[in-house]
């Protein structure tokens, strides 16, 4: 949804400030309608049959606003996990490259551009909802040469196995990340949360008390605790977008643990007696 991404985007003090302010004013100027064309009188009579169905009312949405808040928490976390898992994945496999009798380049050359293309440009796309389909040509690569190694003995074929194994773990980790990028929750579920809240926090402008100021206080304090609980789901839901998102740490990490040489595109030098022999 692009107005959430559009929240999401802003500094999280506006967030916090814009969300709050607008069920505050919404709350606290229904209230004042309300009094001003039926009267504290009139409204008061609504409070006792009125209480029990806003109190139904209230338990109902808190239910939903739980679930739906720890359902965004779950997917932010798994995100997360998944993103760590990848980069471990993919310094995995690029350590076991040095131990490829043969190809060994064309293995490590195309991850080491993966890993550099998914810190440096994957990441900002994600945060605008871009799909860059780059990382998934080098992965195409990786995956290729992979295939291509020829298997003469049992640890060349444990070599190759294990390559494909963690092959399939970047992969599969890599379309969770991209999936999510995008939000978790569906419209029709922000439909019901935001909605929820609207109707909630618009029922106690039907109540009356003599006592205006200790309504208006009662109601504000309402507004702002749902407020409160709905930020987490609106920041949480786009995990690579705003001033709360998933950091790219792990591949940034990564990054620096490769000699300089390797992410320059250089190859290494091969290593003495691996080909052709020992050396005299």
């Amino acid at each position: 949804m692009t107005l959430l991404r559009i929240i999401n985007e802003a500094p999280l003090w506006l967030v916090v400030f814009g969300v709050v302010a607008v069920l505050e004013i919404y709350t606290v100027g229904l209230i004042l309608i309300c009094r001003r064309i039926w009267g504290h009188e009139r409204l008061q009579r609504n409070n006792e049959v009125g209480g029990l169905k806003f109190g139904t009312a209230g338990v109902l949405y808190a239910v939903v606003l739980a679930f739906m808040v720890i359902a965004v928490w779950e997917d932010y976390k798994d995100v997360e996990t998944a993103v760590r898992t990848e980069a471990k994945a993919v310094g995995d496999l690029l350590q076991l490259s040095y131990a490829i009798p043969q190809n060994a380049e064309a293995v490590r050359a195309p991850l080491l551009e993966y890993a550099r293309h998914v810190q440096e440009d994957e990441w900002p796309d994600m945060a605008e909802g871009i799909l860059d389909k780059k990382p998934a040509e080098h992965l195409a690569h990786v995956e290729k040469a992979i295939i291509d190694l020829e298997v003469d003995n049992l640890q060349e074929l444990a070599l190759y196995q294990e390559a494909l194994r963690l092959l399939a773990i970047i992969q599969d980790n890599r379309s969770e990340r991209v999936e999510n990028a995008d939000g978790s929750i569906p419209g029709i579920l922000w439909l019901v949360l935001i909605g929820g809240a609207f109707i909630l926090l618009g029922y106690p402008a039907f109540f009356g008390t003599p006592n205006v100021i200790a309504q208006i206080s009662m109601a504000a304090i309402m507004a702002a605790l749902v407020a409160l609980v709905l930020l987490p789901a609106i920041l949480f839901d786009y995990p690579f977008t705003g001033p709360v998102h998933i950091s790219s740490r792990p591949f940034e990490t990564l990054t620096l643990q490769v000699p300089p040489h390797e992410m320059s595109g250089e190859s290494s030098p091969p290593a003495e007696g691996r080909a052709g022999g020992t050396s005299p």
